[in-house]
């Protein structure tokens, strides 16, 4: 009777701390990773409207509501994966004002944003860490999980603004790509889009572009925003892994 009492009470305790892992790593990933989207897809169909395509703003897709902009797939890819996509803001680009140079300003819109939370996310992880080393008392606690947070903010940005920039549609390296090219050349690039996560999905995981290529390029990303601190970005991403 003692025996089956204390295994049940081993069992318990084993769920317990899975599921104290579990709710930790959910905390640390998704305020940020649903900014991270959010902004992206908000920057896209605001840039849009300046240029005269107000689509995304009748359509009520101009909110910080992620809500409005969450793929459950890309979610999913973005926390299993480390990168991912949300729901496009639609855009129509015969209402831009011109739409060959417009559209080119409207899909960096995306990854510029990301970037640009990047740099902030760096700033604010070693701003954390700096006043965490500081005799601070109980206050000192609360800048832990920010600094982690933080963290995890910046490599999902760097992550999102670079992943992004693959020159694939649909992804917005693909739509650059498209308004650069002479025209003709621009519509027989944009009917790949139909084959787009395909091919996304088969050069990520089967050629050596992601493993020689762009995870260095993250890599020196990270380095060279978060300084000295890179390495609590790469503790965080290791316990996510976990």
């Amino acid at each position: 009777m003692l025996s089956t009492i204390c295994y049940k009470s081993l069992i318990f305790s084993a769920k317990s701390k899975v599921m104290e892992h579990l709710v930790a790593k959910i905390s640390i990933m998704l305020v940020p990773a649903l900014l991270a989207v959010t902004l992206h897809e908000v920057a896209h169909g605001y840039v849009a409207d300046r240029f005269g395509d107000p689509t995304a703003r009748l359509l009520g897709r101009l909110t910080l509501n992620p809500l409005k902009h969450l793929d459950p797939i890309g979610t999913l890819a973005l926390i299993v994966f480390k990168f991912g996509w949300a729901r496009p803001v639609p855009v129509n680009y015969r209402n831009l004002r011109n739409p060959k140079r417009d559209m080119i300003w409207v899909a960096l819109a995306g990854p510029a944003t990301n970037l640009g939370l990047a740099v902030f996310s760096a700033l604010s992880m070693r701003f954390f860490i700096l006043l965490r080393s500081t005799d601070l008392g109980e206050f000192g606690n609360v800048l832990d999980p920010l600094s982690l947070m933080a963290a995890f903010s910046l490599y999902i940005n760097v992550i999102l603004g670079i992943f992004n920039l693959i020159p694939i549609p649909p992804l917005d390296g693909g739509r650059i790509l498209s308004a650069i090219l002479p025209e003709r050349y621009g519509d027989f690039f944009n009917r790949l889009e139909y084959f787009g996560f395909i091919i996304i999905l088969f050069v990520i995981f089967y050629t050596p572009i992601w493993p020689m290529l762009l995870q260095p390029l993250v890599s020196l990303c990270v380095h060279v925003l978060a300084g000295k601190d890179s390495a609590v970005v790469f503790q965080v991403l290791n316990f996510l892994r976990t």
